[in-house]
């Protein structure tokens, strides 16, 4: 299998950068997206060829019955998936590995923490872990993440150019589109999605071969069809949550990142919001239809008020649906879980207004969904900016 690239979303990239009117940002994201992304996608290619050449056993490694952890945003789908990820059956993504498609490149990483914790005493580790602050500290708050986290599979294409996190360097969601993969062409869905598989078989093989994939990725609410067709004995896990705490929060999270990267247009910004929004109404609505045609592939809905009150029963409940045996470890991992349950509940609230939203219009989208799960009967604390920003 060779190595996938995006050329046309990258041209995309390219020509959105040679319209960016501060010249200090047009010439670093020309230097990024002419430079390092090329020569990064370079070595990911040779390194992806040679996989198959000196691990021979990976040839004979399955991707069997995998779980794919998908709902919008925000809804407890990184809950679900940490606590997935404490029963050892499962094997998923390190953000560092997510960087490293290959299985060269991530052997030589183990190598190296190896070496460095038996003969250097951590000081390799101990720069990362400064390195680890300075970059994921401002989001922290927001969304835990670390190089020795699992994260979101969809990362393993950023140097593809084919991952939605490029969503998140800068505001310009309604040029290029990461999320609508179910109505790309055929042929063009199938590169994408058997490159995608070819990493999962990597991962598993470093994991240990006989264990099961799992995932967890909001952004493949677009691509569920596709998930389908490259792993025809997929299993899902969709997580929902009120609207008027995902989609603000969603929303909060883009426009932090976006500060990160420096002085954003208001205008694009402003653009790409609006974008997001109709995206979130898909993601509630495309995985609902697309399962909903395909009543044969295993499927668990979780109510993300119940995750967070009772995650015990409604792992159990998951579990008892997907036809996965629950061993007695993770049992009591969950047992420990539920002592703690609902410490989870985030200490932010997001405010409709701050972002322009209008409550009707996203009840009205989302109807069928507030009814089923009797949302207005729940309704979160809708405050204004001044009142959110002064608690």
């Amino acid at each position: 299998m060779l190595f996938y690239f995006d050329f046309i979303i990258w041209f995309k990239l390219v020509r959105l950068v040679s319209q960016e009117a501060n010249p200090k940002r047009r010439r670093s994201a020309y230097r990024y997206l002419l430079l390092t992304i090329p020569l990064r996608a370079i070595g990911h290619a040779v390194c992806f060829f040679l996989d198959g050449i000196l691990f021979p056993g990976l040839w004979f490694t399955k991707v069997r019955n995998p779980v794919f952890i998908i709902g919008h945003a925000r809804s407890g789908t990184t809950l679900a998936h940490r606590l997935m990820c404490e029963d050892e059956r499962f094997s998923a993504f390190k953000y560092y590995e997510l960087l490293l498609p290959s299985l060269i490149e991530k052997k030589l990483v183990r190598l190296m923490a190896w070496v460095d914790r038996t003969l250097l005493g951590r000081r390799i580790e101990k720069r990362l872990k400064a390195w680890e602050d300075r970059k994921f500290g401002p989001m922290r708050h927001i969304h835990k993440m670390g190089l020795t986290i699992p994260e979101e599979d969809d990362l393993v294409l950023f140097s593809s150019c084919a991952s939605g996190f490029w969503a998140t360097r800068v505001p310009n969601m309604g040029d290029v589109d990461f999320f609508h993969i179910d109505q790309r062409p055929p042929a063009s869905r199938r590169r994408l999605m058997g490159f995608y598989r070819e990493c999962v078989r990597r991962q598993l093989y470093l994991n240990g071969g006989d264990v099961i994939h799992l995932s967890k990725n909001p952004v493949f609410c677009g691509r569920v069809e596709a998930l389908i067709e490259a792993f025809p004995d997929a299993r899902f896990v969709v997580l929902y949550r009120n609207p008027y705490e995902t989609i603000p929060s969603l929303l909060k999270l883009l426009h932090t990142g976006w500060k990160i990267k420096g002085e954003i247009d208001k205008q694009k910004a402003a653009q790409s919001s609006r974008v997001s929004v109709e995206l979130s109404y898909e993601s509630y609505l495309h995985p609902d239809e697309v399962l909903a045609r395909h009543p044969e592939v295993p499927c668990a809905i979780i109510d993300y008020r119940q995750l967070v009150a009772e995650p015990k029963a409604t792992m159990e409940r998951v579990y008892a649906e997907l036809g996965i045996p629950m061993t007695d470890r993770f049992r009591q991992v969950l047992e420990a879980e539920q002592n703690k349950s609902g410490r989870h509940e985030t200490a932010h609230r997001y405010s409709l207004e701050e972002f322009g939203l209008d409550d009707r219009e996203i009840r009205q989208r989302l109807a069928p969904f507030f009814e089923r799960f009797n949302w207005d009967e729940d309704m979160p604390e809708i405050r204004k900016p001044k009142e959110a920003a002064a608690s």
